[in-house]
């Protein structure tokens, strides 16, 4: 974590997104000590089975860990790379469902195309026997994230986006796939992390994953290697010009809960 906090990033936000939450960050490891923070499997009845629910506290500065068997979603399970199989009917519960046996998400028109999805989309591994997520401010030193990812408002998502793109020759610096809320957080960064020149991941798209986060809030998951250059390139981008000012004065007020 060292070369990262060499880059003053926590100052940077502040100057230039005041007001705005810090993000998260994660990473994969086989250090024991990581087991006392390991959060019990999650129940239905307990209101937290989605693991986006769950990142919440680390949001609020709550140190996490899970491992295969502490997620309580099939989804976090895949897409934190514990399981590299689906179930034998999930092209239905992602599509149209089975009468009488279960009731589709209908995220899909037709079982066929769920198909096609999953055999574009390989399966990825965990790196490790735990995956642990921190608050930027609670890493170590001695800790490496693999993503930080963003929650924020749309003024805060917009100029994360147009930062991600800076230095981009293209217009993609930023990817949107469809995917589950753990899979734009987790899967997808992780996927892009073995990059050359990795993307930034936009999402909270899901349906189903938005009920466990704000109304107005969207994340951008960003692999390590992306982040730096981010991180470096603040102080000569858009965010040094007055049109960014204005931009930020919105997100000081809205922060502080001025009209």
């Amino acid at each position: 974590m060292k070369n990262i906090l060499n880059s003053s990033f926590g100052e940077k936000w502040r100057k230039y997104f005041n007001g705005a939450a810090l993000p998260i960050v994660f990473f994969y490891s086989d250090d024991e000590r990581y087991a006392a923070l390991l959060q019990p499997k999650p129940t239905r009845a307990s209101g937290l089975y989605c693991l986006m629910g769950q990142l919440n506290a680390a949001r609020r500065g709550e140190d996490l860990a899970f491992s295969k068997d502490t997620i309580g979603c099939f989804g976090g399970l895949r897409y934190a790379g514990y399981t590299t199989t689906y179930s034998p009917d999930f092209k239905y519960f992602l599509s149209c469902g089975i009468p009488g046996k279960m009731e589709g998400e209908r995220y899909k028109k037709s079982p066929e195309i769920v198909e096609r999805i999953i055999r574009e989309m390989p399966p990825r591994k965990a790196e490790a026997k735990y995956i642990v997520f921190k608050r930027w401010d609670r890493v170590g030193e001695d800790e490496s994230p693999q993503v930080v990812v963003f929650y924020g408002r749309p003024d805060v998502i917009a100029g994360l986006f147009t930062l991600a793109n800076f230095r981009n020759a293209g217009d993609h610096g930023v990817v949107t796939p469809f995917s589950s809320g753990c899979g734009v957080v987790i899967g997808q960064p992780m996927t892009e992390a073995k990059k050359e020149n990795p993307r930034a991941v936009l999402g909270l798209f899901d349906p189903s994953a938005r009920p466990f986060i704000e109304g107005n809030m969207l994340t951008i998951a960003v692999p390590i290697k992306k982040f730096l250059e981010m991180a470096e390139d603040m102080d000569e981008s858009f965010l040094i010009t007055p049109t960014w000012d204005k931009v930020l004065h919105r997100i000081k007020k809205e922060s502080t809960g001025d009209s």
